[in-house]
């Protein structure tokens, strides 16, 4: 059996910032309330010209699911690893909460849960995509900013555009190697 790489595409410009997608991600992995507990989010860059002719663009962002994972390195416990599929994971009943992957991430894509004791962050809501569903946020976006499959099939949606579209991943001057790609 092939193993897949799980990947997810986003289109930025398509963004429009509803936060429907952060909204699904809290209901459907019991994200506590509050600003500073999120596994995804939407970044706001600057106003762009004059009133009354203004723009603004958005960058959605979550854990970059990177193969060289820092958060895994400085882990003391083993909590979090790297699954199969590319698929980076925190066992909570190992965790210890003592953030130290908070720390090593340089993308911010974790946070501390208080009512789970353990760090928590985005798994491409694992427990959806292995029914044969997408995740929540691919799911509920309005404008399909996120594609979200499996690289390592040549005719997969996210293999495709990713042959297609010119694109980038977020800091690769720091090695993690990450498996979000923004279309540019």
């Amino acid at each position: 059996m092939k193993t897949k790489r799980f990947a997810m595409v986003l289109d930025s410009s398509k963004c429009i910032d509803c936060k429907a997608c952060t909204v699904a991600c809290k209901i459907e992995n019991k994200v506590p309330m509050g600003q500073d507990n999120y596994r995804n989010w939407v970044a706001e860059g600057p106003l762009r010209g004059k009133f009354p002719d203004l723009g603004q663009s958005f960058q959605p962002g979550q854990c970059m699911q990177c193969a060289n994972t820092p958060c895994d390195h400085v882990c003391p416990t083993g909590a979090t690893r790297v699954n199969r599929d590319g698929i980076v994971l925190v066992d909570d009943h190992k965790c210890i909460g003592c953030k130290y992957c908070i720390t090593a991430c340089p993308y911010n894509a974790r946070y501390y849960n208080e009512v789970t004791g353990a760090v928590d962050k985005c798994t491409f809501c694992v427990q959806r995509i292995y029914r044969g569903r997408q995740p929540a946020c691919v799911e509920t976006c309005p404008t399909k900013v996120r594609v979200f499959g499996d690289l390592n099939d040549r005719n997969s949606e996210v293999s495709r555009l990713l042959v297609k579209h010119a694109y980038k991943v977020e800091k690769p001057e720091m090695g993690t190697d990450p498996f979000l790609f923004y279309i540019i």
